[in-house]
């Protein structure tokens, strides 16, 4: 019998699986999008973020930052609060996510240009046009999107929702 807990972990998977799924997903012309983050402590600005993001194609893919790679982010001491295990499976339970997968370096290069989602998502902190590949609101993997026919888009975020504010309020 094939449980609920045990869909969501099929949701879950690596970056081969993850390949194959969207492939079978491209034969039948599905649109898909991809984003990335650390998604450490879900909030509503996430939800609406990411609700958002599925609204652009027919499929999402949110490629997860692993705990190791959350820390060389330098977000604090205390980050990820939840591991990654934990944060793919509260992922995985939205609906309208598709696919959850692990990226251990600093960004998601190498899985974007292996994966070439139809659309490249990120938040509106992030500029869709910027080129400078230095710049902090530059999209990653955009050229590469791009390059082969896709897309970039940010989409606006939710005002006063941040996992950093929430971690500074429950320490005050």
């Amino acid at each position: 019998m094939n449980t609920r807990l045990q869909h969501l972990q099929q949701k879950i998977v690596d970056h081969d699986t993850a390949l194959k799924r969207m492939k079978m997903w491209k034969m039948k012309t599905d649109k898909i999008v991809f984003t990335n983050g650390c998604f450490d402590i879900l909030h509503t600005g996430h939800v609406s973020y990411l609700a958002e993001a599925a609204e652009l194609g027919d499929r999402l893919v949110v490629a997860l930052n692993t705990d190791s790679s959350v820390k060389r982010q330098g977000k604090g001491e205390d980050r990820p609060v939840n591991k990654e295990d934990a944060r793919a499976t509260v992922l995985a339970a939205l609906g309208y996510v598709d696919l959850v997968v692990f990226f251990d370096k600093d960004t998601p290069i190498d899985l974007i240009t292996k994966l070439q989602p139809d659309i490249l998502v990120k938040g509106a902190d992030y500029d869709p046009n910027e080129q400078d590949v230095t710049a902090k609101t530059y999209i990653v993997g955009s050229k590469e999107v791009r390059a082969y026919g896709g897309s970039v888009e940010a989409i606006p975020l939710v005002e006063g929702f941040s996992t950093t504010g929430i971690i500074a309020k429950l320490k005050s």
